[in-house]
């Protein structure tokens, strides 16, 4: 997998999923559910404003000086006894895991739930050389085996019921079980533990890294995690070049605003700290560590007006909250990275080529301005994306002709009138019970939804002439 999740067209993937019944339903209880949870957890905290600008605070601080911290980072694992390796893209990130699995003659990897991993497209490189990669996060897990993808940052099966799921488990496993969410989870469980045993490398993502020790944060709710990085020979942990607090005292902060805003949660199940391989003496963990840090167009955002959302924590808390995921879910967009985060990272990291449709997958309504834990002004920045394309002449020639003569004709007032007049007195003939006979573009997309209203009537200025004279 990688950061494009589909070549269908942006219409077709929105038209796909808006008669997803199941998707719609679902996502809806879970923004329900997970919305009410967090205004809980933020209320028991207090003062969530003053909690949300220091976190700012902490991700800014980070940003103007990513360079320092990277190198202190890199020099900690280093003197702790891992291996740490810069991937300016994902090829070249790619290519380091790719080799480190062939010089260890690796079969098989256990894989904790990592959004960076996906990406740069990990699974399909490490599963080209013949070695099998095996989601151990239960979503993951369920996706993996019915050759699905993620729609959700936080909760990548959040579009599937319990029915499906069933389904997926009889058809691929041959699960026979009850249709609970208990009876289905313990199934997968034995599945998964034998996969733990067999796995040669464990590969994992990172929250936050530690610079002044070299540690590593993992938050998980399931403890997969654990036993992917502690179990296996080698531990390959793969993290955006962005993703540093510099001490303890930061990593608690920025966990205090993860967990809350990402299910409305105290604390997420399981907070991993890992430092390095294993030291002589110890009984558990890897025998060698690699760390790779990914940049994969994050120098270019550092440098550029977009750089804000290098902030982004990945809590997920923008989709919980945003009317145009709940209506389209994750896959609508076609990128790994959904919502509103998404439609600001994804053609930053993609592309507008691919990804110019997504800020435009958005009604300006900025409930994801005021979710956002690190007050990240998205959409502000999605709209930034849509100055860019009008200007960059990427927008459709029938839009950029339209506006065109809506401006020309705005800025000559008689023209104006005139083409008001007219148009009215032409659509009142035509528009009838609220459908116009000709259904093409905008308008065929308007009226399939709602009426067209007809000009019948006199015009405000007529009706304003009129008051006036009086």
């Amino acid at each position: 997998m990688s950061l494009k999740t589909s070549n269908l067209a942006f219409k077709k993937r929105v038209d796909n999923e808006i008669h997803n019944d199941i998707m719609r339903k679902a996502i809806v209880m879970a923004q329900e559910r997970i919305g009410t949870n967090r205004q809980k957890m933020v209320d028991e905290l207090g003062h969530w404003e003053e909690w949300r600008d220091e976190a700012k605070h902490i991700r800014n601080h980070v940003l103007a000086n990513l360079d320092a911290y990277l190198y202190q980072l890199s020099e900690k694992v280093t003197e702790n006894g891992g291996k740490v390796y810069f991937a300016e893209t994902a090829e070249d990130a790619t290519n380091y895991i790719r080799q480190v699995a062939l010089e260890k003659n690796a079969k098989k990897i256990v894989k904790s739930k990592s959004m960076v991993t996906e990406e740069i497209g990990m699974n399909e490189v490490l599963e080209a050389e013949g070695i099998k990669v095996i989601e151990t996060d239960l979503g993951e897990y369920i996706l993996q085996i019915a050759g699905d993808r993620p729609s959700h940052i936080v909760v990548p099966a959040i579009h599937k019921d319990r029915h499906q799921i069933r389904k997926d488990l009889h058809e691929k496993l041959g699960y026979d079980g009850p249709e609970t969410p208990e009876a289905m989870t313990l199934f997968i469980r034995e599945k998964i533990r034998q996969d733990f045993l067999e796995a040669d490398i464990g590969v994992s993502g990172c929250n936050f890294a530690v610079p002044e020790t070299g540690s590593l944060c993992l938050v998980t709710n399931e403890g997969n995690l654990r036993l992917a990085t502690t179990v296996p020979k080698t531990h390959i942990a793969v993290m955006g070049m962005e993703r540093i607090a510099p001490t303890f005292e930061e990593v608690d902060v920025l966990i205090t605003m993860l967990a809350r805003s990402a299910v409305g949660a105290k604390l997420t199940g399981y907070n991993t700290w890992l430092t390095g391989p294993r030291l002589a003496g110890e009984t558990d963990g890897p025998e060698e560590f690699h760390l790779v840090i990914v940049d994969n167009g994050r120098s270019k955002i550092l440098e550029s007006e977009f750089k804000e959302v290098l902030r982004c924590i990945r809590c997920g808390a923008c989709l919980n909250t945003c009317p145009a995921y709940r209506q389209i879910g994750g896959h609508g967009y076609g990128s790994i990275y959904p919502g509103p985060i998404g439609s600001v990272i994804s053609p930053l990291l993609g592309g507008y080529e691919d990804f110019k449709e997504l800020p435009y997958a958005c009604s300006l309504c900025t409930a994801c301005n005021s979710v956002c834990p690190v007050k990240i002004p998205l959409a502000q920045l999605i709209l930034k994306h849509r100055e860019h394309i009008a200007q960059s002449g990427m927008t459709p020639t029938a839009e950029r002709l339209s506006i065109f003569g809506f401006n020309f004709a705005n800025s000559h007032p008689t023209l104006w009138k005139v083409g008001v007049n007219v148009g009215a007195k032409v659509a009142s003939k035509f528009i009838k019970n609220g459908k116009a006979p000709l259904e093409f573009g905008a308008l065929a997309e308007w009226t399939k939804a709602r009426d067209l209203p007809s000009a019948d009537g006199e015009s405000f200025r007529e009706w304003f002439n009129k008051r006036e004279a009086k």
